[in-house]
Formats: C-alpha cells, structure tokens, sequence
C-alpha cells in the first residue's frame, strides 16, 4: 500500500506514533516536503536518519522550503523506480524533482519545492531551475500527461489561492503547477505546505500529520 503524509520538519513521532505502526514491509510512505532531518550533517543527525532508513516501509519524501538543499544534493544519485531519487541510506530516498516513479503498478509524479518569504530557515534553491522544469516536461510528455498521483510541497496557485486567499504574483513554481493542473490527468494530488488536513474536491488533499492511504476516500 501507498501511504501519504505531510511535513515532518524532523520531527521523529510521526515514525513512532499509531499513524505508521502498522505499516508492513511492502509498504511506502511519501512525505510531501519539509522532511527536515537533512541540516547539519551531524553524528546525531545521521543516527536518525540511519533508524528511519530502517523502517520496514519505505520513506520517501519531496524537498519543501526548509531543507538543507546543498547537503541533500550531496548524497548518491540512483535508478529506483524508474524514476531519479538521492539515496539517504537503507530505505530513506528523497525523489527528485520532476520524476515519475512506478510503485505498485501506480505512476506518481514527483515535484518538490517552493517558496518562503522568510530565508533565515532556507538554504537556497526552494524555487525550480528551468532544467528540472523541462526535465518534467519531457517526463509528463513521455507518459502522455496521465499519472494516478501527484507529489507535491506546494499546491498548484487556484488551490492555494482557495485556501490561503493568496492573491500575491505567482513564481516559477505556480506556474508550473498551474500548467501540470490544466495539461495533466491524475487520480489524486497530495501536497504539505497549508500544514493542514483538508479535502479539495474532487482530487486534491492538503495533508499535514494525517497519514492516509493513497488510494482509499479522501
């Protein structure tokens, strides 16, 4: 089974608590951005992260805003999935922006990524270069557009513009995801910024310390 979650900004309970006990071996879990365990490349940190590459599930997440993007960027690159993913050790893979993972015969379309009026916690890099753009690009045209889910940090500017009444100029981000809303046919699109749970009919989902199963009701 495919599981969802929000941000976990380091926060190691939502790995402990009932939400992911019973996560199975075959299972994943896909955390929409702010996964915030990659900082300083600590001794400690890296215990952590070496504890969570051992769940039985695995643990994949998209970058958010408050990522040490330089440090992520320094782990291995790697084949999974049929898509491009940084390797973090054991089961723990960030995927990498624009790319299409096939996991349980599901095609999910990954984009992290955003951006914050407050730089004190960011590293820079948030907002997509144009290559990882056009890397999209290519990856949607080659599946004709159709994917079940989208993975996202942000959502695209209508949705967040429904819930945030957020009227402010859009970037290259919400572009982008307003041309992947408008182009694209998917089942289901998660994403963690809003830090709420909220349902958007009749395909969205604004998730934060819910875990919820991909495919079941939203």
């Amino acid at each position: 089974m495919i599981y969802i979650t929000g941000d976990t900004h380091g926060d190691l309970s939502r790995f402990k608590g009932k939400e992911t006990r019973w996560l199975k071996k075959s299972d994943t879990l896909i955390i929409c951005g702010d996964f915030g365990f990659v900082w300083g490349g600590s001794p400690k940190e890296k215990r952590i992260l070496k504890w969570i590459g051992k769940r039985r599930y695995n643990v994949l997440f998209v970058e958010g805003i408050h990522e040490n993007l330089d440090l992520l960027s320094a782990y291995p690159e790697a084949e999974w999935n049929g898509g491009k993913v940084r390797e973090l050790g054991g089961k723990l893979r960030m995927l990498k922006r624009g790319e299409i993972f096939v996991i349980e015969d599901k095609k999910i379309f990954a984009f992290g990524g955003g951006e914050t009026e407050d730089n004190s916690d960011c590293s820079g890099g948030e907002l997509p270069a144009l290559t990882e753009i056009e890397n999209a690009r290519i990856n949607l045209e080659k599946n004709n557009y159709q994917v079940d889910y989208i993975i996202t940090h942000r959502p695209s500017r209508r949705i967040r513009n429904f819930l945030l009444m957020d009227q402010n100029d859009a970037n290259v981000l919400d572009a982008f995801l307003d041309e992947v809303r408008e182009k694209c046919s998917y089942r289901r699109w998660f994403f963690g910024e809003i830090h709420m749970n909220k349902r958007i009919p009749p395909s969205e989902m604004a998730l934060f310390k819910a875990v919820v199963d991909a495919a079941g009701e939203l």
